[in-house]
């Protein structure tokens, strides 16, 4: 039995994904390789605090436009990348590195938020490091080697409903991840505006790095509640 999952995307970029007419002279191994490290930076718990654009007005930060002159934050490193923005690895890397400092720049030597940048900096300069020798050497966020296992119909029903759980941003990144790594398994209505998922048709080791993924977000879903 096929398992769908409609998900509505309402002309947002970060979940239509036309061919792009952009150009870029990255390669597209390395542009592969780079979306999936920078969604595994992006899922981790601890990366809140750099996913999105610093909301300084709310935060009564009022002195972080004159310290920070340019802010980036990962969301907008991912849009960018997604729409081939960047020409090169190097110009994705200062971007990433540009958020790291902008955090430690703000923050005090030494406290959680400078530490936590700090972390965040060495990880992706180890990665990267690794990846500008050899594009196909990241691997998933355990560092274990990709599984090829075939889920079963009980796992593919799970999968399924979970995607119902989820949010608009959240689902955003799966079809992003299906797009790039498994577009078989999905189904696009353009007319509609929608996406059709068939779960039965996504790829074993894309299928796992997904439900991972899907499985950390209601994680955190369950203890905000």
């Amino acid at each position: 039995t096929h398992t769908h999952t409609h998900t509505h995307t309402n002309s947002k970029p970060t979940t239509r994904y036309p061919h792009s007419s952009l150009h870029t002279n990255m390669e597209k191994s390395v542009q592969t390789s780079l979306l999936k490290l920078l969604t595994q930076i992006s899922s981790r718990s601890d990366a809140s605090p750099f996913l999105h654009p610093v909301d300084w007005k709310a935060l009564g930060l009022y002195d972080y436009p004159t310290i920070i002159k340019n802010p980036m934050d990962l969301t907008t490193v991912l849009k960018k990348l997604k729409s081939n923005q960047y020409p090169s690895l190097t110009s994705v890397s200062s971007d990433v590195r540009l958020i790291w400092k902008n955090c430690m720049t703000y923050n005090a030597d030494g406290s959680d938020f400078y530490l936590l940048a700090s972390e965040f900096s060495k990880r992706f300069e180890e990665k990267i490091s690794k990846l500008s020798k050899d594009p196909s050497a990241v691997k998933s966020s355990q560092g274990l080697e990709a599984n090829d296992t075939a889920p079963s119909p009980e796992q593919k029903q799970c999968f399924a409903r979970n995607l119902f759980r989820i949010g608009k941003e959240e689902l955003g990144r799966v079809v992003t991840v299906l797009d790039d790594k498994s577009p078989e398994a999905l189904t696009k209505n353009v007319a509609e505006d929608e996406v059709e998922v068939n779960v039965d048709r996504i790829l074993g080791r894309v299928f796992w790095e997904l439900e991972e993924y899907v499985a950390g977000v209601l994680g955190k879903n369950e203890k905000k509640k």
